[in-house]
């Protein structure tokens, strides 16, 4: 059998088991391990433990249980319920602008968290209530909430890019760094949106009654102070990694034990916010483990295997496809993979394959692990099937129906799509960062 059929062998067993309901790492490790001993014999098992052995030292995974933690404190403290009501007074009297306070609420929850989930379960539960009540438009509402919740993979500290650093043996730094200004980017592209769309149609987005609006000096500014405590959290943790201070395994310690000490001097933390706390960050950074365990036993058998250089012959060669045309069809397949797996398990089952690939086609590794994360991040809200939206209809009220949501989402995709297609053309937009700090 030839090296190209046994890696489309390898491929489709996998696709397969996993459409079976089997989890993400069991089939995906159990196909490379199987692969490697029947190509190798018992001396293939090795694989297996050599990146067990390659996982557990790896010293930068250690950011990964303490960002989690750092999130989960500051969620379940409920001190980034603080944010919100901040927002909800500063940016009440303007038109739109409860929507545009829950896109920065979303900013800095995945600045604090990490994961996009987190987002969506703050904004579903915290803030969409709040925005109906006030008269807001209920499909404007529900895309601002999904769509915020997507730079939770984007903004650093993102989980996700740890797990794809691992997979693409690229800094974790790096790539935290470039992920900033296309999140912020973003960001900005929601709210221009919001802004627009409220000053032509003012009935979707009222500003607060004059009642509501009717607070003292004094009770703002404490809901100010109480508000930045997140942003005070997060520049703690990343102005000496940025300034090189510290390295990224120390900010990440120093961002949870200033989340902890934060809650402790508030009085939020109790046994229960702890225990928590630590239950939420063991599972998560478990999963993650085997995931990333998996993925590297799968790609050594395909590396080994010489199928990268097998498909680059197939696109370049004998489809003459150019690089670029060969990198959107690759963000294709994960729009449509998104339509029913998760980030993490697009990402650990076409890695070994495009990563390489990617480099073979002379593209930076860094700047497309930012494509990949704002594809991924689009295939969430891509029905019939995206991820994200079957969270919103989880968590949503009664009167959210799901053609409510998959309507929502229609415009903010359109966004998304603009600012995958700005980060294609102008690759600056990702690289510029990452290169400015570690050039000094």
């Amino acid at each position: 059998m030839s090296y190209e059929m046994i890696a489309i062998l390898m491929f489709s067993t996998m696709m397969l088991m996993l459409m079976t309901g089997q989890r993400v790492f069991g089939a995906i490790g159990f196909v490379g391990v199987l692969a490697a001993v029947l190509l190798w014999g018992t001396g293939g098992s090795d694989i297996g433990f050599s990146a067990a052995m390659k996982l557990m030292k790896w010293y930068p995974l250690l950011t990964l249980p303490m960002f989690i933690f750092m999130g989960y404190v500051l969620s379940e403290s409920k001190i980034a319920d603080d944010l919100y009501k901040m927002f909800h007074v500063w940016m009440g009297p303007v038109q739109g602008g409860l929507a545009i306070g829950t896109i920065l609420l979303m900013v800095l929850v995945s600045a604090m968290n990490g994961l996009s989930v987190a987002g969506m379960a703050i904004g579903a539960t915290i803030a969409l209530p709040e925005l109906l009540k006030r008269g807001y438009d209920k499909r404007m509402v529900t895309g601002v909430i999904q769509a915020g919740s997507s730079l939770g993979i984007l903004v650093p500290p993102s989980v996700v890019l740890v797990l794809y650093a691992m997979i693409a043996r690229q800094p974790v730094g790096q790539l935290w760094l470039a992920g900033v200004f296309p999140g912020l980017m973003m960001a900005a592209m929601f709210i221009l949106y919001v802004v627009i769309r409220c000053r032509i149609q003012p009935e979707l987005g009222p500003a607060l009654p004059e009642a509501d609006r009717n607070i003292t000096r004094a009770e703002k500014m404490r809901l100010l102070r109480a508000g930045l405590l997140p942003i005070v959290i997060f520049a703690t943790m990343m102005i000496p990694f940025v300034n090189g201070w510290t390295s990224l395994v120390e900010s990440s310690a120093i961002g949870a034990i200033t989340a902890f000490v934060a809650a402790v001097l508030k009085g939020r933390m109790n046994r229960t916010v702890f225990e928590n706390s630590v239950r939420s960050t063991l599972g998560i950074s478990c999963m993650f483990m085997w995931i990333i365990l998996a993925a590297l036993g799968f790609g050594a058998v395909f590396d080994g295997l010489g199928a990268v250089k097998a498909i680059d012959n197939l696109f370049t060669d004998q489809l003459g496809l150019d690089p670029w045309m060969i990198l959107i069809l690759m963000q294709l397949s994960f729009i449509i993979m998104g339509t029913f797996l998760d980030d993490t398990a697009m990402l650990v089952i076409v890695a070994p394959l495009y990563v390489p690939l990617v480099q073979v086609l002379g593209f930076d590794l860094i700047w497309y692990g930012v494509l990949y994360t704002i594809t991924t991040q689009i295939a969430y809200m891509t029905p019939p099937f995206g991820y994200n939206l079957f969270l919103m209809r989880a968590m949503a009220p009664k009167e959210i129906t799901l053609k409510d949501i998959y309507r929502s989402i229609v415009p903010f995709v359109g966004v998304m799509f603009v600012a995958l297609a700005l980060v294609m053309i102008f690759p600056q937009i990702a690289l510029w960062l990452p290169n400015y700090v570690y050039g000094k």
